[in-house]
């Protein structure tokens, strides 16, 4: 069966057919339709005030920046690789390059040293712009792997007098309005030789398994899923955007390139632990999240009610039920009664609305991508008004392949195609993409392209999905995490995860295994900050979670909620045995990906004595 958007949907084509031909052209495009507009806000050292600039502001920066890499020897199509967290500087560096017609290689930094070294070196990388010391650090103790590198840009701290390989951040701009001095069109005859074609990122996949792969996503992809994007007519100009993602991901970076298309204003902070506090701040109308965010403020906001208890978690109770129905009635067509208008009105005032302004007040919706977000998660927050539209793509197909409309979503989907993208199920129940989205191939991999990209341009995409008979389609499980048991009965246990974290609000993940078994068996780790405060409450507030996670409270609260879980599964899909683990799975110990994705090999790998024990 082949998703498909509403034949009634209101699609304006001529967006995507006179879309500019690179991602440098769209941005100066932008500075030139509205050079005095805001274009970015940031916040000041330690999160304090915020700094905002206009579009001619920016403009004038990544000029300078790209005459510099220009003067320093960047070639067109040449990677710049960009080895930063989420702030303003990585904007400018990643505009400046595409000005500089050479390519963006993006590099977490989180990631370790070898894979830096690696990805680097892979990528053919000349230049590496480095956030701090610590990246630098990295760069020096690999410095003999990675030999293509001629120099290396530091954003924070003082370039060493000494050392002629690296130059600071506002040197590689002065270096660059030299160039300009002496040529003025440099920059400007760099953008002209770009086609949709020429490389633009390669993005290396987190890599749940192996070596990450380089992906190749030209101009093309980015200008036409920013276009389509903008078609749909879900954002303007007048919107403003919470950017926090990690801009090396690609959900990140599709976010980054929405603003040159349609012209909004864009707060960026990539620090996570101030999401919450900034977004009352910054009072943005949409931001983009991995699920396990949306996951925590509803365990926080819950776990924060149940708490307090008497007659405000009555109050709250009751105005969610109120929700829900509500909830329920618009996704089935329905007009509400004048009874439950009346209902929800008096909800809205009592709760919802202070749920809201916790998000700023002025949300009119936030996208889950990454992973599968649980449906009563998502519903729950649309009983407090709040939508959050799930989407679906990869970074092989550059985002946003699909996505739920404002106007028309259904939980526990990720919606229709956007314009222009094909979507299909494989006999075997994998989904199949194609489109201008879709990359070009992995860098310097033949092999691993051919075995996921057909000649006939559908990407595989390891995914396995239904489409129902209004073209939603649903993702039910990857292809290679699904297992079967020792009585020939398949399990999926990323959509039995998703479940589990809708139910229990002290989960930080849970890893259901169970291949070749006669029964299922799961590792559940805990999410720190819910269980600090359910222990507080239970008496075990000075304990540190190794002591909590082993506590028999802890064990007996979590098996109820098993239990609850097991009430929904099919028999042999049932939990029989867990073990809580007795601490938060980590970027730094290989179990989580930057982007926020289980490393499920990885953590079966570190905890395989606590599943063997399970089938003792």
């Amino acid at each position: 069966m082949t998703a498909s958007r509403a034949s009634d949907e209101v699609v304006d084509w001529s967006k995507i057919e006179e879309r500019a031909p690179s991602v440098a052209r769209m941005f100066i495009d932008r500075v030139a339709a509205s050079p005095q507009a805001e274009a970015f806000r940031f916040p000041g050292p330690g999160g304090a005030g915020w700094t905002s600039v206009t579009w001619a502001d920016v403009g004038k920066r990544v000029r300078a920046l790209a005459a510099g890499l220009i003067a320093l020897g960047v070639e067109s199509e040449q990677r710049v690789a960009l080895a930063s967290m989420t702030r303003y500087e990585w904007v400018l560096a990643d505009l400046a390059v595409m000005c500089a017609g050479a390519a963006t290689t993006t590099v977490y930094p989180t990631t370790t040293a070898s894979d830096v070294a690696f990805i680097i070196a892979n990528s053919g990388s000349r230049v590496v712009v480095a956030e701090d010391e610590a990246q630098l650090a990295k760069l020096r103790e690999h410095r003999a792997e990675i030999p293509d590198v001629q120099r290396v840009v530091l954003v924070d701290g003082t370039a060493p007098a000494d050392d002629e390989w690296v130059v600071g951040f506002d040197d590689l701009a002065a270096l660059g309005e030299r160039l300009l001095e002496e040529r003025p069109d440099a920059v400007d005859e760099r953008i002209a030789g770009i086609s949709p074609d020429s490389l633009a990122t390669l993005i290396y996949t987190s890599g749940t398994t192996g070596r990450p792969k380089g992906v190749r996503l030209p101009h093309s992809a980015w200008t036409y899923e920013a276009a389509a994007i903008d078609a749909v007519g879900i954002l303007d100009a007048d919107d403003l955007q919470y950017l926090w993602l990690p801009l090396s991901h690609v959900f990140g970076k599709i976010l980054l390139t929405l603003p040159l298309q349609i012209g909004f204003a864009t707060a960026v902070d990539g620090h996570v632990d101030r999401i919450v506090d900034n977004l009352a701040v910054v009072r943005p109308t949409f931001m983009g999240a991995a699920p396990r965010i949306f996951e925590k403020a509803y365990a926080r906001i819950v776990g924060t009610v149940k708490s307090e208890g008497g007659v405000k978690e009555k109050i709250f109770d009751w105005a969610i039920g109120v929700g829900l129905a509500m909830s329920r009635t618009r996704q089935t067509g329905r007009t509400p009664s004048a009874m439950q208008k009346a209902q929800y009105a008096l909800a809205d005032r009592l709760v919802f609305q202070k749920i809201r302004d916790r998000f700023g007040g002025r949300l009119k919706f936030f996208i889950s991508g990454s992973a599968a977000l649980d449906r009563d998660v998502a519903q729950w927050f649309d009983a407090a008004g709040i939508v959050v539209l799930e989407g679906y793509g990869l970074s092989e197909t550059s985002a946003a392949s699909l996505v739920n409309r404002p106007s028309a979503y259904r939980f526990g989907t990720v919606g229709w195609p956007i314009p222009g993208t094909e979507v299909k199920i494989a006999e075997d129940g994998e989904i199949l993409i194609k489109g201008p989205g879709v990359m070009s191939g992995y860098h310097d991999n033949p092999e691993a392209t051919a075995e996921s990209l057909g000649a006939d341009g559908w990407f595989h995409t390891g995914d396995i999905g239904t489409i129902d008979a209004d073209g939603f389609l649903r993702i039910t499980d990857r292809k290679k995490d699904m297992f079967k048991t020792s009585n020939g009965k398949y399990v999926a246990p990323s959509a039995i995860a998703a479940t589990f974290k809708g139910i229990c609000p002290y989960v930080g993940e849970i890893i259901v295994h169970g291949e070749g078994k006669s029964y299922c068996v799961a590792l559940i780790s805990l999410d720190g900050e819910a269980i600090a405060e359910w222990a507080q409450e239970n008496g075990m507030g000075d304990r540190p979670m190794r002591e909590v996670a082993a506590a028999a409270p802890t064990i007996a609260m979590m098996s109820a909620y098993i239990d609850q879980l097991n009430a929904g599964l099919n028999r042999w899909e049932q939990i029989k045995r867990f073990t809580i683990l007795e601490r938060e799975l980590t970027i730094e110990n290989g179990e989580i990906t930057p982007s926020m994705k289980l490393k499920r090999k990885k953590v079966v790998d570190n905890f395989a004595d606590r599943i063997t024990d399970l089938y003792a």
